[in-house]
Parts: structure tokens; sequence; C-alpha cells
């Protein structure tokens, strides 16, 4: 019988828009013992995550908890547990995120409309609320950091007019949680889903989410309950409700199970919610603030770098996504290569695009722990060279050196230059 060898992973710089390096106190956290999930410390440790989470997502809200699942599953669970058929579902649309909404959306029925603008760019807000007017949709679903273009749209007055028009507001923040600001109250918004694997720096496996009182009503007009009455024709009983098509996505009975009543839905992903809440316990230890101020910090040195090797930025400057910076690849260029040489010669990985944007920009993460110092001036050092290994004409030696100008900046002025 052939003998196997153990697992050796290698070790590597990841600078990609996810996932990203996991936090060393995470994977600790990992290692912990298992419980039962009606352990006292287990569900004491639930309460605890909700709490952090709500603080994290910037809410009041009730229920701020994680679905057992990657991202998407955050997604689907949101969109599955409020979309009935025939339900008008508008999702304006800046890259390639904005389709897995559409998609997820027509799954359960919805009658989705859509708007979109260039890859690279963002709407301005009028042009939604327009669109708004003119469809009078029950939910309006969109990304907020779009990874795939590098951008950020802006949320504050969408959330506004969807207040005013009564209109469900759902975000995708996975990209942004935990690396720049999502003020879920704040913008009115009414359901949010993160992700674990970038900026929270834990591994790909939940997908924390909140929603408010509004979200919450729509969900308990779909719980499963019998509410009709026998008839005297022929005896069977009628039912009124609207079952949440998905068992796992309920979110009508994950809700019983988060709550004080702890009805059994599924066996919670132990190891997972520990990585959960020491991730989500670290970034409220460093500071909501700051750590968007790092993240920022680290963009900026690295944009430098680019610039003043010569690579051109990709995107509209004023609506960039500070943990994903965007670079347009030389023409002359062989970028699968680069990027394979980066990755063998150095262990940096980098990512490519997609759709319009396949082979024509790489797209490089600084989030969570992948975003130091040590991996700015890395992954600057690395591609310089391997640039130069490709005959690509590059300004030599000025990358390092322009990031470094940026932090000796910061650090005597305490101020992003």
């Amino acid at each position: 019988m052939p003998t196997r060898k153990e697992l050796s992973i290698p070790q590597r710089t990841i600078m990609t828009p996810g996932p990203t390096e996991a936090e060393p106190r995470v994977l600790r956290a990992m290692g912990a013992p298992i419980i039962g999930q009606f352990d006292p410390a287990f569900t004491d440790m639930m309460n605890e995550t909700m709490q952090m989470l709500r603080e994290l997502f910037q809410t009041k809200n009730r229920w701020a908890y994680p679905i057992d699942g990657t991202s998407r599953a955050g997604i689907e669970a949101v969109l599955a547990s409020v979309i009935e058929p025939g339900d008008r579902v508008l999702v304006p649309i800046y890259g390639r995120f904005g389709y897995l909404l559409t998609e997820i959306a027509e799954r359960y029925g919805a009658d989705v409309h859509t708007i979109e603008c260039e890859w690279g760019t963002v709407f301005q807000p009028e042009e939604i609320i327009s669109e708004m007017k003119k469809v009078s949709p029950k939910i309006v679903a969109m990304v907020h950091g779009e990874t795939s273009t590098g951008r950020i749209h802006p949320l504050k007055e969408i959330g506004e007019a969807c207040r005013e028009q009564d209109a469900l507001f759902i975000v995708d923040a996975v990209a942004t949680i935990g690396g720049c600001a999502v003020k879920t109250d704040e913008w009115n918004i009414d359901a949010v889903i993160g992700g674990t694997q970038k900026c929270l720096s834990v591994p790909s496996g939940m997908a924390p989410i909140t929603y408010n009182d509004r979200t919450a009503a729509v969900i308990a007009g779909r719980k499963k309950v019998e509410r009709g009455i026998a008839t005297a024709a022929d005896g069977q009983m009628l039912s009124d409700y609207r079952p949440i098509t998905s068992n796992y996505f309920d979110l009508s009975q994950l809700e019983d199970y988060w709550s004080e009543r702890r009805l059994n839905h599924h066996t919670e992903a132990t190891t997972m919610l520990y990585a959960l809440r020491e991730g989500v316990r670290l970034v409220l230890e460093e500071g909501l603030e700051e750590r968007f101020r790092r993240h920022r910090r680290h963009e900026k040195a690295l944009m430098a770098g680019l610039s003043a090797m010569g690579l051109d930025l990709f995107g509209d400057p004023e609506a960039k996504l500070p943990v994903v910076t965007c670079v347009q690849i030389p023409q002359e260029a062989d970028g699968e290569s680069i990027r394979s040489m980066l990755l063998s010669q150095f262990g940096i990985e980098i990512a490519s695009s997609f759709g319009p944007l396949q082979g024509k920009i790489w797209r490089i993460g600084t989030m969570g722990y992948s975003c130091r110092k040590e991996n700015v001036l890395f992954v600057l050092a690395g591609l310089e060279a391997v640039l130069i290994r490709h005959g690509v004409a590059v300004k030599a030696g000025e990358a390092l050196q322009a990031a470094l100008n940026i932090y000796d900046h910061q650090a005597a002025t305490g101020v992003l230059s």
C-alpha cells in the first residue's frame, strides 16, 4: 500500500484581492479543542461574536451572525430569504460581482433590472436613483467594493433613496469589511454581507451578515408555519405562507439557531467560529479608524512605487478601492508569464482579472494581514526584477525609493502624502 507524504504547503506572499494571508493568531485559535455547539462555553462565544460583528458593521441591528460557507453563501442566504418569485430587483453593475448578484436573484425568481457602466468607473448616485424611480424595485442590490475593477461605490445617497422609496438596500461588502468603512446604520443599508478571506484575514469558510428590522420583517413573513384552516369541503389544510426555497440558507431558521432559542439547524463550523471571533477581535483591538488608515497608508506606498517604476494604474482614481490596486499590463509584456515568474522565483502571488479586463490588468491586494510594509516593498522589488527579466523597460530602482518616501513622510508627519 503506497505511503503518502505529509502535507507540505509552500510559503507564499499573497498580494491578491483574496484570499489573503491568514493572521497567525487566527490560525492558532483554529487549533483550539472542539466543544459541542450547545456547550455554554460555545453559546457564549456565539453571543460574543454577534456583538463584535455589530461593532464591525457599525450597526445596532439585532441580527449579526455568520453563515457557514464562503462569501457567496452569505449573499445567497440573504437574497434567498427576501426574494419571492416576481419581486423586482435592481442591480447596478460596474464589475464582475454585480453579475453574480443578478444571477442569484434570477435563480430565486426575481424580475431583475440592471444598469451598467464602464468597468473601471462607478455610477453617479443620481443615475441609480433615477433608475429606481423608473423601476420601483422591492430590492436594490449592489457591490460596495468591486475587486474585479478595483473600484468602491458610494452608498449613502442610494441608501437614503431606498428608504424614501421603501426599497430594501442589500450590499455585498465582502471586499471592504474590515478594510474600509461600512456604515450600515448611517448609510441606511438593510442587509450587508461580508467575507472572511479578504480584509479580515480569516480563512474562507464563513460569511458574516447583518440585517435590520425591515429585512427581518420580510423574512418573518415567509417563515414556514401553517396559518390556514381546514375547509368544510375537503378537510384539507390551507396555508398562506410563502416558504423560503432553500433550507440551508433559510434565515428564519438561522435566527432560531442564533437566538436564545438555540433550535438546531445545522452543526456549527466550530473551528471557523473560533477563527472568525479571533479575526474580528483583532480588527476591533486595532481600532476601525486606525485599521482603515493602515490600509490607505500601504495603498499610497504601493501606488507611488508602481508609478515610479513607470507603470500605469487602471481606473477612475476618484473611485479607487483602497485595498485593491489595478495596474495596466505593458503592451509589450506577457502578463501571465510575468505573474508565473513572480510566483515561481519570489513566491509572490498577484492576480489577473476577468471579462473585458482579462489580460489587460494585474490586481494587487493590500488586505488585512497581507497589508504590511514588508509585503509592499517585496512585491515592488519582485515585480521590477521580473519585468526587467522579461525585457520590459522600467525605471530601475525608483519604485522602492518612492514607496520608502511615503513611509518616511508618514513616520515624520503622521499624515498620508
